[in-house]
């Protein structure tokens, strides 16, 4: 069965109607309509008509941006229409996975997903080696004081109990057993 998603932006004052009817001369007997963003993950219909998709079925979309703004999205929306058995064909650029023809240009646009991933986070690593050389340390700031630490440090010395150091300084036990590792101190 030909199922199609047609999809307009809520901020615009878009008509679904022209979608409608090319989805409906294509021939598909059920139609998914959705207001909302195409950059949003988090479409009600988008996902019911994923859910309710079964083997044989074909999703069609007038455009490919109809289903998503997103390659990553895009990617694993087909991935969870081809693990239902399912086909996807857009109608404006004339993609067909039920055909090889389709299914080589969906691999070309993977490769070219994965592609841009690699260089994302190649671009992601050179930033934070550029920030570790200008002193910056990543990750969360310490919740204690160089201080506080010296202080705990002198109360697990003096044999006093974990929690009862942890709920002095509102951290988690957990933290206070870890500083005692570091300085090789039992924890009780």
């Amino acid at each position: 069965m030909l199922v199609g998603y047609a999809r307009v932006s809520k901020a615009d004052a878009q008509d679904l109607e022209p979608q409608l009817r090319t989805l409906k001369d294509a021939g598909c007997k059920r139609i998914h309509e959705e207001r909302a963003s195409g950059g949003r993950w988090d479409r009600p219909e988008l996902h019911r008509l994923l859910d309710e998709l079964d083997e044989g079925d074909v999703v069609v979309v007038w455009k490919l941006d109809r289903l998503t703004r997103s390659l990553k999205d895009m990617l694993l929306i087909l991935e969870k229409i081809e693990a239902a058995g399912a086909g996807f064909r857009s109608l404006t650029e004339a993609i067909d996975t039920t055909t090889p023809a389709g299914r080589m240009m969906m691999q070309m646009l993977g490769s070219f997903a994965e592609f841009e991933r690699a260089i994302v986070r190649e671009r992601t690593m050179a930033g934070l080696q550029a920030a570790r050389e200008r002193g910056r340390k990543g990750g969360r700031r310490p919740k204690l004081t160089p201080d506080q630490r010296s202080e705990i440090i002198g109360m697990l010395n003096e044999g006093r109990p974990a929690a009862e150091i942890a709920r002095l300084f509102r951290v988690h036990r957990a933290t206070v057993g870890r500083i005692g590792a570091e300085v090789k101190i039992a924890v009780r």
